[in-house]
């Protein structure tokens, strides 16, 4: 009987601790489950709240206001002088053109042409004799090139067919397509007797004429940066004129084509200057390199986080709740404004480098420089709405962007196809007839500015005195591409849009989670400054480890 009663006892014993067991188990894994919800909700937290949650200052926050401080007053200093450097070349065409084209005025309604024989050797003749008295000329601070002691001549060249038989009176014609190439040299005066015995000398055959080239060389200083506290840069100006008859139908055009070497010179002295400014501008673009250093290091390490926060999300979900995560769902873990940031950084990075070797004289790539710079600088202020997000009343633009992105993109696709079959079909049919539909690129530009409502009269009207077929044809795609676009793309580009703002606006409404992960997330009811959110190595005062506080 005593034997059978401690029996009892003790199996009795045994459930109460196989209880005790089971119930801990239970408020361990719980426990687990909280602390990762707290984790989640502390990971999608804003800058200020997870300053309350654990006492980090915002530093990323504080970094990206840093650099768009200095990254727009970096591209308004390289933009200043990207516009000297290219308002100096473009007055130095300008220039070219009012001495060696006779009688050039702004053609800007139509090209510089030639018509007759007797044009064509005036005007060589007239180029030669305006470069070799240039110096008595010109009012600019022009001069010959020299190498090696010698000037470098000016260079009258003919390209022609190798040989050719046109008869166009009995409809014949035999021509050898090999091209040949003619030239002579022509000297500066006092630099050379033989320029009128070469000149007598050269002719041209007409026939087979494809263009006269004239090369010449000219340098000078670009003086107007001293104003601005920048060394002058010394160009070389490698010019071509050209006249073009490769139609042969009459008409030569001619046209003047630069192409600019800039360099440091070689010797210079600025009275009253030093080298303290250029230094300042090398110092602070490497500060610029280094806090985008420091960001691109920073958001990295914070997208890796993400990633890594990701994986450890759908293994948890998949082991406790036996669900699967959603594609849309890991996507919330990869921030986009922090990649838009990552880019944002590499240019400027590499905006600053070709910039200092600008600076430096080792490169001349404007630019490419100017373009990296200014994609950086865009991007930099777009990335400040990221910041606007944290106030709800701005925060529904920021979500209707993001969510509506899908569906535009691939509505634009579609409607591409549509626009891209306009452009072909104007620019066969329509090419050969008028100005705007010459090339694809302009057929494009003139259909986007019909879509927007630009210059609709001045493209039908151009039309009018074309063949009644193709005026026909012309008056049908203007007016049925501007009823398709205009009236169903648009709309529908537009109701794309307001369905999405008035969908994310009802969510905001009834504040109910969309997704698995915010329903997860919205479990916790920890607020931040509730003092959960520390950890045994984080105190609650500030951010004694440098690697904490960049978190």
């Amino acid at each position: 009987m005593e034997e059978s009663e401690s029996l009892v006892a003790a199996r009795s014993e045994e459930r109460r601790l196989n209880g005790q067991g089971r119930w801990g188990a239970h408020a361990l894994d719980s426990e687990a489950v909280e602390d990762f919800r707290r984790r989640l909700k502390y990971f999608f937290m804003n800058p200020c709240e997870k300053y309350r949650a654990r006492g980090r200052y915002p530093w990323k926050l504080m970094l990206q206001i840093l650099k768009i401080a200095i990254i727009t007053f970096q591209l308004v200093s390289f933009g200043l002088s990207n516009e000297m450097m290219v308002t100096f070349k473009n007055e130095n065409l300008m220039t070219f053109r009012q001495l060696f084209l006779k009688g050039y005025k702004d053609h800007r309604l139509g090209g510089y042409a030639l018509y007759t024989k007797a044009d064509v050797y005036d005007h060589i003749h007239y180029i030669i004799d305006r470069y070799t008295n240039l110096q008595n000329l010109t009012v600019g601070n022009l001069a010959y090139e020299r190498i090696d002691g010698e000037y470098t001549p000016l260079s009258v060249c003919q390209v022609v067919y190798r040989n050719s038989s046109i008869d166009p009176g009995n409809d014949t014609f035999d021509i050898d397509p090999h091209i040949d190439k003619d030239c002579i040299s022509i000297h500066p005066v006092g630099m050379s007797p033989d320029n009128g015995t070469l000149m007598t000398n050269f002719s041209l055959d007409f026939k087979r004429l494809l263009s006269v080239n004239v090369y010449l060389t000219l340098k000078t200083i670009n003086l107007q940066t001293v104003r601005h506290h920048e060394l002058p840069d010394c160009y070389d100006f490698h010019t071509m004129i050209m006249f073009d008859n490769r139609a042969h139908s009459g008409k030569i055009n001619v046209d003047i084509v630069n192409d600019v070497a800039i360099y440091e010179c070689r010797d210079w002295n600025v009275e009253g200057t030093s080298g303290k400014n250029d230094y300042l501008l090398l110092s602070f673009d490497s500060m610029v390199i280094l806090a985008c250093f420091t960001s691109f290091i920073l958001c990295t390490r914070s997208v890796i986080n993400g990633i890594q926060l990701q994986f450890e999300f759908n293994i948890f979900f998949h082991a406790y709740y036996n669900k699967i995560v959603t594609w849309s769902e890991r996507m919330e873990f990869l921030n986009g404004w922090y990649i838009l940031i990552i880019v944002s950084d590499t240019l400027t990075i590499a905006g600053s480098v070709l910039k200092i070797g600008i600076q430096t004289k080792f490169l001349t790539n404007y630019d490419v420089c100017s373009i990296l710079l200014g994609t950086a600088t865009m991007l930099v202020w777009v990335g400040v709405i990221r910041y606007f997000g944290f106030f709800k009343k701005y925060n529904i633009l920021i979500l209707t962007l993001r969510a509506a992105l899908p569906n535009v993109f691939r509505f634009c696709c579609c409607a591409a196809m549509i626009y891209l079959g306009y452009c072909f079909c104007g620019w066969i049919v329509l090419g050969p007839y008028h100005e705007k539909f010459r090339t694809l690129d302009k057929v494009s530009e003139c259909l986007f500015s019909l879509l927007n409502g630009d210059d609709m009269f001045a493209t039908f009207l151009k039309m009018r005195d074309k063949s009644y077929v193709v005026w026909f044809f012309s008056r049908l795609y203007l007016y049925s591409f501007i009823s398709i676009f205009i009236y169903m793309v648009l709309s529908l580009f537009i109701a794309l849009i307001n369905d999405t703002y008035e969908t994310i606006k009802l969510q905001q409404q009834d504040k109910e989670p969309v997704s698995q992960l915010q329903v997860f997330i919205a479990e916790c009811r920890d607020q931040p400054e509730s003092g959960r959110y520390q950890t045994a190595e984080e105190p609650s005062n500030c951010c004694l480890s440098p690697c904490g506080c960049f978190g």
